[in-house]
């Protein structure tokens, strides 16, 4: 018994020694701690409708923010995906005249008088004589003859400024020139000598340029002869094409001439260049430059042929604007399929204009605009104003410049592009358009025919008669014209547009014909401005040469007698 006891005994004392006792449990106290922790279980947030709530709302939600998200960076997505087209980058011109054209055939505010187009004029510094232009005294005196052939290459005016360095570098060599072969590149299609390619691939300077008169206007400054003397012929078989060939850099200076060539011309005693053109500094001493002014603005006269059809344009023209007191607007319009292509732009022909402009690149220039190093840049050259002027953008340009639909346009131009499709819209805004074609009969231009080089010279003439010239892509063409004109009637007279404007107006789709008219009559203004402008040029450039801006340095020459009897 006593064990028994000893045993609960310790063992309840070593439980009251390690821990209080606990209290008496109850049914009572069961259920409250059961309902207190019910309550608790119920109204815990994973359990209860309140959470409920809240993950519908939170459902709810989700879908908002997600569209807030789409909404905030759509924007900069579809910027990646479709990006806005950089102002001037794309040829809208065809849109925007739709838009504007009920705007510019209900333009009845009166058109500007072509008589009075040109406000300012051309101020004159005082004429100083000549330079001197004798024999070199530094080259050496007493050696027999010694000859310099040229090619001159490309079109009308390029090789117009092939002939007048050729007399420059004849002057600084103290040579006896040979008259100037005219070469032509394919791209040129003159088809008489495509014919001839074999026999004789040259363009006669008898055939654009009048021989006798050139010569003689040079005979003080530099001998220029037909033919070269049998002694010489006879070295080289009688074949020109049998004297070496004498590689010269582009715009080789004077110094390069008299260290490089003279040399060999006073040992060979002839010299050829070939190709010629742009291979003479724009830069040269006084009396060497003068014979440039000399040879583009006396000696080379167009052939009697030339000047004798261009005279009947020029009158029939004339006749034709006599509502304008005989004045009229001439055009250089570069918008044949061979410039389109080259310009490497885009217009509104989509695929099929692609596909036939890389058609013709590969046909005239082979891989030149595959070569990785090419780069073809549509966009660029567009807004960089690159781009040739289509005849619509034209039209719309002296519109918007007050040119009444009254007025004579002569288009100088070749084939152009798609014409009855793009010339449309510039014969709708000036119904009185004219060309040599239209101007002529077909026997009167049939001995033109195939001579892109004097139809080109018929062009020159009868643009250098317009009281308004206008230039649409720049090159030799308007190069020369406005240099001719600013030595004949001191001043240009050329509408020259910015085209860099141009493109950012024709851009935006909006614009309306009242803004457009504001901006094209500040261009013509400009045009003015420019006509009678004599940059102070310290030092030529290409862009810059005496047969853009003859004046001061051509100003010692004597003036010609009236344009019809010099050309």
């Amino acid at each position: 018994m006593d064990a028994t006891v000893n045993y609960y005994s310790s063992s309840s004392s070593s439980k009251s020694l390690s821990s209080p006792p606990s209290p008496p449990t109850s049914h009572s106290t069961s259920r409250r701690r059961g309902r207190s922790y019910s309550r608790r279980r119920r109204s815990h947030p994973i359990n209860g409708k309140f959470f409920r709530r809240k993950i519908f709302a939170y459902l709810l939600l989700l879908p908002l923010l997600f569209l807030s998200g789409v909404i905030t960076y759509i924007g900069p997505l579809s910027e990646m995906l479709f990006p806005t087209p950089l102002p001037g980058s794309t040829y809208r011109s065809h849109e925007i005249f739709q838009n504007l054209l009920t705007d510019i055939q209900s333009d009845s505010s009166s058109g500007i008088e072509l008589s009075d187009v040109w406000r300012l004029k051309m101020k004159l510094t005082e004429q100083k004589p000549c330079p001197t232009t004798t024999l070199l005294q530094h080259l050496e005196t007493g050696t027999p003859d010694q000859y310099l052939v040229v090619e001159a290459n490309g079109g009308l005016n390029q090789q117009r400024s092939s002939i007048c360095n050729a007399v420059a570098v004849a002057g600084l060599l103290n040579a006896t020139l040979l008259i100037p072969r005219l070469t032509f590149h394919n791209v040129w299609k003159d088809s008489r000598q495509i014919l001839l390619a074999n026999k004789h691939p040259l363009l006669l300077f008898a055939d654009i340029y009048d021989e006798d008169h050139f010569i003689a206007t040079l005979k003080d400054h530099v001998s220029v002869i037909r033919k070269l003397p049998n002694e010489i012929m006879e070295i080289y078989n009688f074949s020109i094409s049998n004297i070496p060939n004498f590689r010269v850099p582009a715009w080789a200076s004077s110094n390069f001439y008299l260290n490089q060539v003279y040399p060999v011309l006073k040992e060979q005693r002839i010299v050829k260049i070939a190709p010629f053109a742009n291979r003479l500094s724009p830069n040269l001493p006084p009396h060497i430059q003068y014979l440039r002014c000399l040879a583009n603005y006396e000696a080379l006269r167009f052939s009697n042929p030339v000047i004798t059809l261009a005279k009947t344009l020029v009158n029939r023209m004339m006749v034709d604007s006599s509502d304008s007191g005989g004045n009229y607007v001439s055009i250089h319009l570069r918008f044949e399929e061979d410039m389109v292509a080259f310009s490497c732009c885009v217009y509104d022909g989509g695929k099929s204009e692609q596909i036939e402009m890389d058609l013709i690149r590969q046909k005239d220039w082979g891989d030149k605009f595959k070569r990785k190093d090419y780069i073809i840049d549509p966009i660029r050259n567009r807004i960089n104003g690159r781009c040739p002027m289509t005849p619509l953008e034209v039209g719309m340009m002296l519109r918007g410049m007050g040119f009444s639909n009254t007025t004579p346009i002569y288009l100088a131009s070749g084939k152009i592009y798609k014409a009855d499709k793009n010339v449309a819209p510039l014969k709708k805004m000036f119904p009185l358009l004219y060309t040599k074609d239209l101007l002529t009969t077909k026997d009167e231009l049939a001995s033109f025919q195939g001579y892109s080089s004097r139809l080109a010279a018929l062009d020159y003439i009868v643009c250098f008669f317009s009281e308004v010239f206008v230039t649409t892509q720049g090159g030799n063409f308007p190069h020369f014209l406005m240099g001719h004109r600013k030595f004949h009637y001191g001043h240009a007279k050329t509408i020259m547009p910015d085209k860099r404007k141009l493109v950012l107006l024709l851009h935006n789709t909006t614009i309306s014909w009242d803004e457009f008219k504001i901006e094209m009559k500040v261009m013509l203004a400009e045009s003015d401005h420019k006509g009678v402008a004599i940059p102070n040029i310290k030092k030529m450039s290409r862009k810059n040469s005496l047969y853009l801006n003859p004046l001061p340095e051509c100003q010692c020459l004597k003036k010609p007698k009236l344009f019809e009897e010099e050309y």
